[in-house]
């Protein structure tokens, strides 16, 4: 008999003693697929993917690097690839990342504090997670996107991975607005973490329906971790990071949770059983209620601060070392 699709894509064994010795357990270390629910089609993800290299073109028609840096009194060097004429890149002196210039950026909807808080222009929060400042800088994230993106979306949906998405990425603006005056802010680097935070709390709120539960947790801790790492070299906004991943972190909880699956599992229960459900399920919704109120206050008391014009650094004398830590390679001088 021909395995079926969903045991193919859990990678079960068609052996049946096998299957047998590990009744209800998920072997893949990342994305388990429970018997019985929706596998979606992917279509938000790449949709995102779309929208930022849409707004990423229009963003160097708009630049238009030979005609800018043609004017009297300008020596910044030549445009970079200028067989593309008017999608040209800034000189490399300007944007090594091949993209448009600071200020193109800025009236795209870069996230700029002074704006945003003397400007009244909170959409900058929202809108400068569409903007990235180079091809390097897009191609990395887009990539990225791809990876953690698409199975996810397989998995849960479009609905719970957008919503995680957004709102992360809203939240990384927000950490980022609190820490970082003086520099502009662009890219999908929060949302993204937003999304790595919330398979970590995927992983953790239905650990019983892994089998390696260890390979699991060490492999996304370290995906994590090297990320975060890379965060503290200059020009790289790890505040974004981190807001965005503990914004998706508290999400996950509240999205992604599979209610009594784990627990019916664990205790060889049959689907549905009345018991399990009355014995395990208020501590689960326990724990997203939590979740959703830490969320939901964090993005309140945030958004406060931001609009007040508060400055977090004045609190936390340390905190700018966890996004950029100076060594004798370079300086966090902006």
């Amino acid at each position: 008999m021909a395995t079926s699709r969903a045991d193919v894509e859990k990678g079960a064994s068609s052996s049946p003693r096998k299957a047998k010795q590990e009744p209800g357990k998920v072997p893949a270390p990342l994305y388990p697929q429970h018997e019985g629910e929706r596998e979606w089609t992917p279509w938000l993800v790449p949709s995102i993917l779309v929208a930022n290299i849409t707004v990423f073109t229009i963003a160097m028609y708009y630049n238009n690097c030979p005609a800018h840096n043609a004017r009297p009194g300008r020596d910044d060097g030549q445009c970079v690839a200028r067989f593309l004429h008017r999608f040209s890149f800034q000189p490399l002196r300007q944007n090594p990342l091949l993209g448009p210039s600071s200020a193109t950026l800025v009236k795209m909807g870069a996230l700029v504090w002074d704006k945003v808080v003397h400007g009244h222009q909170g959409w900058r929060l929202f809108s400068c997670m569409w903007m990235h400042a180079g091809v390097l800088h897009l191609l990395a994230n887009m990539l990225s996107l791809l990876f953690i993106g698409l199975r996810l979306e397989q998995q849960f949906g479009y609905v719970r991975i957008g919503a995680i998405y957004l709102v992360s990425g809203v939240g990384g603006s927000v950490l980022s607005s609190l820490f970082i005056r003086s520099a502009i802010s662009v890219g999908a680097s929060g949302a993204l973490f937003g999304l790595l935070g919330a398979m970590l709390a995927e992983l953790l709120s239905n650990w019983t329906i892994y089998t390696n539960k260890v390979a699991a947790v060490t492999t996304l801790l370290f995906v994590i971790a090297v990320n975060l790492v890379l965060g503290i070299l200059p020009h790289v906004n790890n505040f974004a990071h981190i807001g965005g991943f503990l914004t998706g972190f508290l999400l996950g909880f509240v999205l992604l949770m599979r209610p009594h699956f784990g627990w019916m599992e664990r205790y060889r229960l049959p689907a549905g059983s009345p018991c399990t459900a009355r014995k395990y399920l208020p501590y689960q919704w326990a724990l997203m209620a939590a979740a959703l109120a830490l969320a939901v206050a964090g993005f309140a008391i945030g958004l406060a601060m931001v609009f007040r014009g508060a400055n977090a650094n004045s609190s936390c004398g340390w905190c700018h070392y966890l996004s950029c830590v100076p060594t004798k390679s370079w300086t966090c001088a902006n």
